[in-house]
């Protein structure tokens, strides 16, 4: 066994000590689709703010109200290309200090070249609050899928906010938690120029029911593994999009996002391959970088 399969999994059995009722879908495995989520999203109209500001917008949801936020991280220009960026599951986007939990900084920030783009991050709702907090919503799968839902629907705000400021080139990039959100976008709407998931697929389901991180799931879920799956996996939304605007990044030793299941929804692009676990692969945040620059400038050189 391999360094990066072993911190995965070291990280699954710690994680596997917290109580059931603590644990992913221990509440309800009920709701709508994707789908629904995302029509029933009723987002305030943007305003775009100054550099360094945070904007936070209260949404109302097929879950309830619930709280989003995005940063202008970095503000070059209009005619400059944008990188709009969603965080990884229990990240802080916003906090900088030194030992946060936050890939923003390693990615972005900490770079002898900077990514030479406008880069806005966005925050999902539920990750400005305590873990407990957190824990406590993410007990509903509807709670789950309206999360990420919110975060999809504030991509295509952002999106329709930065062209009437005149922006041509917008790429939308995550990791993990953004990177299905950033799959996702480009499933329902396709609006961006350019799509970078990094360390996430499109069989979002089969991260509870096949992969390591089926440990962090309830008694109760394993017991509904096809309605899960059934729920989350959104390939088939995703196959319906032909366009060659997707450029993902996996991990070849993840024991979440699971190489040989997440690769089947890459056939038709260029798939990166990094040599790393998804703790390893989130702490190498060089190479990330790199992938995120090759895209930016492969697109800049089709303009």
């Amino acid at each position: 066994m391999n360094k990066h399969i072993l911190v995965d999994r070291l990280v699954v059995a710690l994680s596997r000590l917290l109580p059931d009722n603590k644990k992913f879908f221990a509440g309800s495995i009920e709701g709508p689709s994707f789908t629904e989520h995302i029509n029933g999203i009723e987002l305030p109209e943007l305003v775009l703010p100054n550099q360094g500001d945070i904007s936070e917008t209260e949404v109302n949801t097929l879950d309830g109200p619930c709280n989003t936020a995005f940063k202008v991280a970095r503000w070059i220009g209009s005619d400059a290309p944008t990188l709009l960026y969603h965080h990884g599951n229990n990240e802080r986007p916003f906090d900088m200090r030194k030992g946060a939990k936050n890939t923003y900084p390693g990615i972005f920030l900490n770079r002898s070249a900077p990514i030479n783009a406008n880069i806005f991050v966005i925050r999902a709702p539920y990750h400005n609050t305590t873990l407990k907090e957190y824990q406590r919503k993410m007990k509903d799968l509807t709670a789950f899928m309206a999360m990420i839902a919110t975060s999809v629907s504030m991509n295509e705000a952002l999106i329709n906010l930065l062209r009437k400021k005149g922006v041509s080139t917008i790429c939308t990039c995550g990791m993990s938690l953004g990177g299905w959100v950033t799959n996702l976008h480009r499933a329902v709407y396709n609006s961006s120029d350019a799509y970078i998931p990094l360390m996430a697929g499109t069989f979002l389901g089969s991260l509870f029911t096949q992969s390591r991180y089926r440990h962090l799931t309830s008694s109760k879920a394993k017991g509904y593994h096809k309605q899960i799956e059934d729920k989350l996996n959104f390939q088939e939304l995703h196959n319906q999009v032909d366009s060659n605007n997707l450029f993902p990044l996996l991990a070849r030793y993840d024991q979440f996002i699971e190489y040989e299941v997440q690769k089947r929804s890459y056939k038709k692009y260029p798939l990166k391959v990094i040599e790393a676990g998804h703790i390893t692969g989130a702490l190498s945040p060089g190479q990330l970088s790199e992938h995120i620059s090759n895209v930016l400038a492969q697109v800049k050189a089709q303009e």
